[in-house]
C-alpha cells in the first residue's frame, strides 16, 4: 500500500517537519511513502517520487517546503484531474495527505468524488483562517517572526521618538495582526473583524505622548488596506515622525518553532492513523481545545472562519484606559 504527501497553496513553517514525520510514520507501518513535488501541478505532471528516510534527513529545522508548492488553474479542468489520477494509479497510490488551506482541500474533495482517492487535509497556513481549527501549521513561527520584528522596531522607534505602522499578512483575516498587537502592546490594531475609532485613540495616544511615551506602535492587517490611513493619522493628527514597515513574505519563512514541529508530528500521526481506516473518505484534521478531531469538507465549506470574541476581548481591554470610572479608581 502506498501513501503520498504534498504541500499546496502558500508555504508555511512546519511543512518540512511534517514531511519528515510523514516518511517516518509511513515506513513504521511498513507502507511505501511517496512525495508529490510542486503541489497540484506536480500531481498533474507526474512529479511523484518514492522516498526513504535519507530523502528527509536534515530538514526538520528548515522553513518552507522542500517538495515545493503551487496554485493550479489546470486542476479545475477534468482532463487534468484525470491525468493526475492516472499518475497515481500507475504507482498504486490511493491515499494522499495534503498540507494546505481550504482551497486545496476543496480541490481534493472533488478529486475524491470523481476518482475515489482518499485524503486527509492538514491545515497549514500562517493566516490561521480555516474554520473548525484553533491552530494551523506554521502560524506559531509566523507570530514569533512578527514579534521579533516588532521588538526590533520598538528599539529604534524609542530612540528617535517615532511612530511605526507595521503591516502584517493575513488576506482577509486579522489573526496575525491581532495576536501581534496584543503581545507587543501596540497602541493601535486595525483588523477586518474589529471596528476602530481613531478619534478616541487620538486622545489616549496624545495623553501617553505628553506623559513621556517615546514611541507609538500600530499593527495593521493587510486585508484592511488601512496602512496609509493609519500612517496619515499618526503623522498629521498625532504629529509624530512616522514610518511604515511592511513585513511581507518574511513572515512565511524562518526555522519552525518547537510548537510547530510538535504539532506537525501530531497532525501527521493522527492523519495517517485515520486515512488507513476503511470509513475514511476525505476529511480535515483540526486542533480544538487541546485535542485532535476530524471534520468534513462540507463543514468547512458551509461555515466562515471567525476570530473568537475571547481573543478580541484581550485587545479591547486596552480601551478601559479611557474609562473615567477606572481612572478614578486608579487615582
Amino acid at each position: 500500500m502506498a501513501i503520498a504527501i504534498m504541500t499546496s497553496g502558500g508555504d508555511s513553517a512546519g511543512m518540512n517537519p511534517a514531511i519528515r514525520y510523514f516518511v517516518e510514520h509511513v515506513i513504521s507501518y511498513r507502507l511505501a511513502p511517496y512525495l508529490i513535488y510542486d503541489g497540484l501541478e506536480g500531481l498533474i505532471d507526474n512529479r511523484i517520487k518514492r522516498v526513504n528516510l535519507s530523502h528527509v534527513n536534515g530538514i526538520i529545522h528548515l522553513g518552507g517546503t522542500i517538495i515545493g508548492s503551487s496554485r493550479s488553474k489546470r486542476f479545475f479542468e477534468y482532463r487534468y484531474r484525470e491525468e493526475a489520477y492516472n499518475n497515481l494509479k500507475k504507482l498504486g497510490i490511493d491515499k494522499i495527505i495534503v498540507l494546505g488551506g481550504d482551497g486545496s482541500f476543496r480541490a481534493m474533495d472533488i478529486f475524491y468524488n470523481e476518482f475515489g482517492v482518499k485524503f486527509i487535509g492538514i491545515p497549514a497556513t500562517i493566516d490561521n483562517d480555516i474554520y473548525g481549527t484553533e491552530y494551523c501549521l506554521g502560524v506559531d513561527t509566523a507570530l514569533n517572526i512578527i514579534r521579533s520584528s516588532i521588538d526590533s522596531i520598538r528599539d529604534t522607534a524609542s530612540s528617535f521618538k517615532r511612530a511605526f505602522v507595521i503591516e502584517t499578512m493575513g488576506r482577509g483575516s486579522g489573526y496575525l495582526a491581532l495576536v501581534s498587537a496584543i503581545t507587543s502592546g501596540a497602541e493601535i490594531c486595525v483588523i477586518p473583524e474589529m471596528p476602530y475609532d481613531l478619534e478616541s485613540k487620538k486622545k489616549e495616544i496624545k495623553r501617553d505622548v505628553n506623559s513621556g511615551k517615546r514611541y507609538i506602535l500600530a499593527v495593521v492587517a493587510e486585508g484592511t488596506k488601512k496602512t496609509q490611513e493609519i500612517y496619515n493619522f499618526l503623522k498629521d493628527d498625532i504629529k509624530m515622525d512616522t514610518r511604515v514597515t511592511i513585513l511581507g513574505h518574511v513572515q512565511r519563512g524562518g526555522n519552525p518553532t518547537v510548537f510547530d514541529r510538535l504539532m506537525a508530528s501530531n497532525f501527521i500521526k493522527h492523519s495517517i492513523e485515520r486515512i488507513l481506516q476503511k470509513d475514511c473518505k476525505g476529511e480535515v484534521v483540526v486542533y480544538k481545545k487541546s485535542s485532535i478531531e476530524f471534520i468534513t469538507i462540507d463543514d468547512i465549506a458551509s461555515h466562515q472562519y471567525k476570530i473568537s470574541d475571547e481573543l478580541i476581548g484581550l485587545y479591547k481591554i486596552d480601551y478601559c484606559r479611557d474609562c473615567e470610572e477606572i481612572n478614578s479608581i486608579s487615582s
